[in-house]
């Protein structure tokens, strides 16, 4: 018995000792956003004092291990990714704070942009990519250019030795990172093609490490013969035989399939753990359910930690953790920048993006402002492919900013429009072509055509960034309206039944911002309109239309900013615009048949002032947004009671409110309130119900054949939606209900598929 004891012994304490020189490596596989999995798996073996000493990652495993191996803890990057600004740089939108509103367009209805480069002898090629990587592209070196630092770029040296896998698509293979900037090489291994753009490392462009080893057992292996594997497979290419009952469901994920690699768990040897969490109600774009991805992650791997523990004998208390990561991380310096290196910029273009970083050699920059430069830089789509990476100055103990340029798209195609279950269908088609040298040109052209709307517009606007960054815009603008077309139109017996409008505008606009969220616009603009219209409800063909034309000038200065999350429909964000306009117009009336009016020339002038303000308020699923609308315009009379009610300042606050023409929703001036209450069903389908009070103060009347402006004091009118949206690739799909409290026209129903916006008119509203 007492032999036995000393055996039993013998073999505990040489099991100890040699769980005590033990190497461990965790392995973790590529899958989208199912990788946050990993994280999960991370965090339990840190909660056990498993130790890491190695690490192999493709694609999102990649990232987790990237970021372990900088110094970042389970929980710190648990923090990170269940973090609103992590679903912000997965989906591509700019951190509330970094929208520079300056580039800020108004939105068009296209639903599909193709970008083009066209070279000097106008050779055109495709480029294209599924998602938005500008913020992405920031946050990875932001989190890890102090720790790439301190490791020299050399993985070997950081926090955890690890390998990051990429795949040269050219030559077929795959391609272990393990010297370079640790920022670039996750950005590299993300790069699933056509997904997102490649980066360039070593003058190669590579591509997502999983096209070709998607779980790189092999690679811990060969590097670092560890005598444990810990393998987390996170990738749903784990069948070898064809998925007969879930084939239905795979097949909508066929482009990953075919390049992503099939993950193979018996690679992992007898003495290791595989650790496969149960993912199988989740996707590959589930970014939102991190939480979710995280807490699998961990379940799995505390079912296997009894399994863990057996075949690790050593252990690493978090205390022994928390030394080491302050020993790393304690060698490195703050992120203050004296430098801006391009990459693919010739001398004048380098002059305009340091206007916009307001770099100088003899001054430091602090992260802030390198950040605010970036996304000042990459607001305009023009730079969308522009990438950031950071880099270390040993001597000067300070970073560069290192800026590289990526084949551009100068020329974009635009296509989209709306079918609608009235007569308000449209089709649109755009182009924009971009020139950049020390400015950048950006020149477009949009058309839209439809029986109830046609319109053509060419604007060409010239970005300058010295003294002061601003634009200078010439534009031309033609719009017709033709409401007899749109159907369902209903209107008072005071009002036109019949009416054909058309504007022109050959103007100029002045862009200057107010730092990063207003901007505030000069224009001025020689005015051509003509509006067609009938004094009754019906008209013969004998019958002849009064014509009432505008011509004149028109000058302003508006403010405002716009930060919404939907060209339409939205349910986030803010909008504000404050506007003064002066206007000279020359009046020249003829009487069709159906008036008893003469012929009249005049001259009028007038200022107007408006404003409209909208915002909303989320939590959770549930959206609420409030709206203010007002105007005073000190217009005078034209010709005609209907020729000048056609002119009033109107109010439009639903999708089709400009397809009606609404009498008792126009005045010289009035205000208007509105709440909007959204429910969100599903991330991309909403349940929206809206109401709106409009109450004019000055209206126009016509008393004894003399028209006045008459002060309103007892009228209120209201607006009425209720609708279900569902937000699709080619737009919104809406089926609403509409009131208005307008006589003949109380209830309408509309379905729409697209996106139902204007150009804006030449009088504003």
């Amino acid at each position: 018995m007492r032999l036995q004891k000393i055996v039993i012994t013998l073999i505990f304490g040489l099991s100890v000792s040699l769980g005590f020189s033990q190497k461990v490596a965790l392995v973790m596989s590529g899958g989208g956003a199912k990788g946050l999995a990993h994280v999960g798996v991370i965090k339990a073996l840190e909660e056990n004092n498993i130790p890491i000493d190695y690490l192999v990652g493709t694609s999102m495993g990649g990232v987790v291990a990237g970021c372990y191996a900088a110094g970042y803890s389970a929980r710190q990057i648990e923090g990170i990714m269940l973090s609103p600004q992590f679903q912000d740089w997965v989906n591509g939108v700019f951190e509330k704070g970094y929208n520079y509103y300056l580039y800020k367009d108004k939105s068009n209805s296209s639903f599909l942009t193709i970008q083009l480069s066209l070279d000097s002898i106008f050779n055109a090629s495709l480029n294209s990519s599924l998602a938005s990587d500008v913020t992405l592209n920031f946050a990875l070196p932001e989190f890890l250019a102090k720790a790439s630092a301190i490791a020299n770029n050399n993985f070997d040296s950081l926090y955890v030795p690890t390998r990051i896998i990429a795949a040269d698509i050219f030559t077929q293979n795959e391609v272990v990172l393990k010297n370079a900037s640790l920022a670039l090489a996750l950005r590299t291994t993300l790069s699933v093609p056509f997904f997102y753009k490649p980066i360039k490392i070593d003058n190669k462009y590579l591509f997502d490490g999983g096209i070709y080893n998607n779980f790189p057992v092999d690679v811990a292996i060969k590097d670092f013969d560890p005598d444990v594997i810990i393998g987390s497979n996170v990738s749903s290419k784990v069948f070898n035989e064809y998925p007969y009952e879930n084939d239905d469901k795979l097949i909508n994920s066929s482009l990953l399939f075919m390049l992503i690699d099939k993950s193979n768990p018996d690679a992992i040897p007898d003495n290791g753990v595989y650790i496969e969490p149960n993912l199988s109600d989740y996707t590959a774009f589930d970014f939102a359910k991190a939480k979710d991805l995280i807490d699998s992650g961990y379940n799995a791997t505390m079912k296997n930690m009894d399994s863990i523990k057996a075949k690790i004998g050593s252990r690493r208390t978090a205390a022994e953790l928390k030394v080491k990561r302050e020993n790393f991380l304690g060698k490195g310096e703050a992120l203050n920048f004296s430098q801006i290196n391009f990459h693919g910029y010739n001398s004048k273009q380098r002059q305009y993006i340091n206007k916009l970083f307001k770099y100088k050699p003899d001054k430091l920059l602090n992260l802030e402002e390198i950040k605010r430069g970036y996304f000042k830089l990459v607001s305009e789509d023009y730079f969308n492919t522009v990438y950031p990476d950071i880099s270390f100055n040993p001597e000067l103990k300070n970073y560069s900013l290192e800026l590289f340029g990526r084949p551009r798209s100068n020329l974009n195609v635009e296509v989209g429009g709306a079918i609608a279950s009235r007569n308000i269908s449209q089709i649109f088609l755009g182009a924009e072509f971009y020139y950049f040298n020390n400015y950048l040109l950006k020149t477009s052209m949009n058309f839209y055509s439809g029986s109830f709307y046609k319109s053509a517009q060419m604007r060409s606007r010239l970005y300058m960034a010295w003294p002061f960054q601003y634009y200078i815009e010439p534009e031309l603008t033609y719009n017709n309206f033709d409401f007899l077309n749109s159907d369902d139109i209903f209107i008072d017996e005071d009002a036109p039944a019949i009416l054909d409008r058309t504007d022109r505008k050959y103007g100029v606009n002045v862009g200057i911002p107010l730092g990063n969220k207003l901007k505030t616009v000069l224009s001025g603009a020689f005015i051509n309109n003509s509006d067609q219209y009938g004094n009754n409800l019906g008209i013969t063909s004998s019958d002849t239309l009064d014509l009432l034309k505008l011509r004149g000038f028109r000058a302003g200065i508006s403010l405002g900013r716009n930060n919404f999350n939907r060209k339409q429909y939205a349910n986030e964000g803010k909008g504000l615009k404050i506007s003064l306009d002066y206007f000279a117009i020359e009046e020249d009336y003829k009487p069709g048949t159906t008036s008893s009016d003469y012929a009249y020339t005049d001259q009028n002038e007038w200022f107007k002032f408006s404003i409209k303000w909208e915002q909303f308020f989320k939590k959770n699923r549930w959206s609420t947004g409030y709206s203010f609308d007002g105007v005073y315009s000190g217009q005078g009379y034209f010709a005609n009671y209907n020729g000048t009610l056609i002119n009033l300042p109107s109010f439009n606050p639903l999708q089709d409110s400009k397809s009606q023409f609404l009498p008792n929703f126009r005045a010289y001036s009035f205000a208007a309130l509105g709440i909007k209450n959204i429910l969100s069903l599903k991330s991309n389908l909403d349940f929206r119900l809206e109401g709106y009070a409009f109450k004019p103060f000055q209206t126009l009347a016509q008393e004894n054949d003399l028209l006045v402006k008459k002060e309103n004091t007892e009228d209120v009118f209201f607006v009425g939606s209720s609708s279900l949206v569902l937000h699709s690739p080619v737009g919104p799909i809406c089926l609403a209900l509409n009131y208005y409290d307008q006589e003949n026209i109380k209830f309408g129903v509309l379905l729409h598929v697209g996106f139902l916006l204007y150009n804006d008119s030449s009088m504003g509203r």
